[in-house]
């Protein structure tokens, strides 16, 4: 399956957005034109499009040997980022703090925010990877829920969720996970966790997906009223073509994920042994990483000239997680690691995915050669 992007544009972003599988988006728009019922009304059509969308989360409770009723679809990795905290609200009704990871998407610490918590920082260092003996510190001293993404947007770091899920346990806490960055892209561990999300877009399923898996079936879990859909867990009508795009790029995604993935840290390896070369910094390089993602830090100081260069040169990368991007403000994330401020300021992130070729990586390397040599 190819990618409709032209040869005139390399992009390097995947992290932010995937491209869209065509086909499978085309196929799934056919359907809705004829099928445009509302899923939650009672004639046959209707019936019909509301068991896509449970044969949908059929699926993804076999996947992951979840029970199918936690799994709940929404529009956005930030509504269901959201519904997974306010669950934490109805558990622990008079909890005041949540311990959190450094590394989390921005939308779930404003979801902590909203609901009342205070997000405990885990401790960690230039690895990108929790200090464990900090979480345990933690637990042992005020025992709460934690909450810990298994790879990182930026650094595509990957969390030791084993180990957390065993000191979890062992302090009777419930263990949530963002899984935004890690969902398709290598295999993961759903069982470890009591509570996870994951979106649509970030596999190349469009926008207007994602799901939340909630700790158990309780209608009480829910960020809008007024409606019975989702098991009572969020009202409003369910996108059944986002919905059913999803399934069938997870289906692919998941099939090609071993042969994928070679030719992916083989792209890493080729990316980032050239960028040292020209005097790159890359982060967290001995950490466990996704094999898709390269977080660096340029030798030079114009950066923003820099990535203008490279849209010149039709190559896109970005500066790390697309909700900030724009702002350019310093990666948290690097702050927290033990990175300057003017070292976070020079940070790009190169991210490839399911259509990335041997061809596009080449092009990369000679477009980002030559702005370095230029800009120095």
């Amino acid at each position: 399956m190819k990618s409709h992007l032209t040869n005139d544009l390399k992009y390097f972003d995947y992290n932010a957005t995937h491209p869209p599988f065509p086909e499978i988006l085309e196929t799934c728009l056919a359907d809705y034109l004829e099928g445009y019922f509302n899923p939650s009304g009672i004639t046959r059509f209707s019936l019909k499009n509301q068991g896509k969308i449970e044969q949908t989360r059929k699926y993804f409770s076999s996947l992951s040997t979840g029970n199918e009723k936690q799994f709940v679809f929404s529009a956005t990795g930030t509504e269901a980022n959201y519904l997974l905290i306010q669950s934490l609200r109805v558990l622990y009704p008079k909890l005041d703090s949540v311990i959190v990871s450094p590394f989390e998407h921005s939308s779930m610490y404003a979801a902590l925010e909203s609901y009342g918590f205070t997000s405990d920082l885990i401790q960690t260092n230039k690895t990108g990877i929790i200090h464990l003996k900090d979480l345990e510190k933690k637990l042992i001293e005020n025992p709460r829920p934690v909450v810990c993404l298994y790879a990182g947007n930026e650094t595509g770091v990957i969390q030791p969720a084993e180990e957390i899920h065993k000191l979890t346990k062992e302090y009777g806490q419930v263990f949530y996970s963002d899984l935004m960055q890690g969902f398709c892209k290598v295999n993961v561990p759903y069982s470890l966790f009591d509570g996870f999300t994951f979106s649509g877009h970030k596999i190349g399923a469009g926008m207007g997906s994602a799901v939340t898996y909630l700790p158990k079936a309780d209608s009480h879990f829910r960020l809008f009223g007024g409606g019975n859909q989702e098991n009572d867990h969020r009202a409003g009508t369910e996108n059944t073509f986002a919905i059913e795009c999803l399934r069938k790029v997870a289906e692919i995604q998941l099939e090609q994920l071993e042969k994928k993935n070679k030719r992916l840290s083989r792209f890493q390896s080729l990316i980032e042994e050239k960028l040292e070369t020209l005097g790159c910094t890359i982060i967290a390089k001995s950490s466990h990483r996704l094999p898709n993602t390269t977080f660096l830090i340029l030798p030079i100081q114009s950066v923003d000239f820099f990535l203008l260069g490279m849209e010149e040169k039709g190559v896109l990368v970005s500066t790390g997680s697309s909700c900030k991007s724009r702002a350019r403000e310093a990666s948290k994330s690097l702050l927290y690691m033990g990175y300057s401020e003017e070292e976070a300021l020079r940070c790009i992130r190169i991210s490839t995915g399911y259509f990335t070729t041997e061809e596009e990586v080449d092009a990369l390397l000679v477009a980002i050669e030559d702005l370095l040599q230029k800009f120095r």
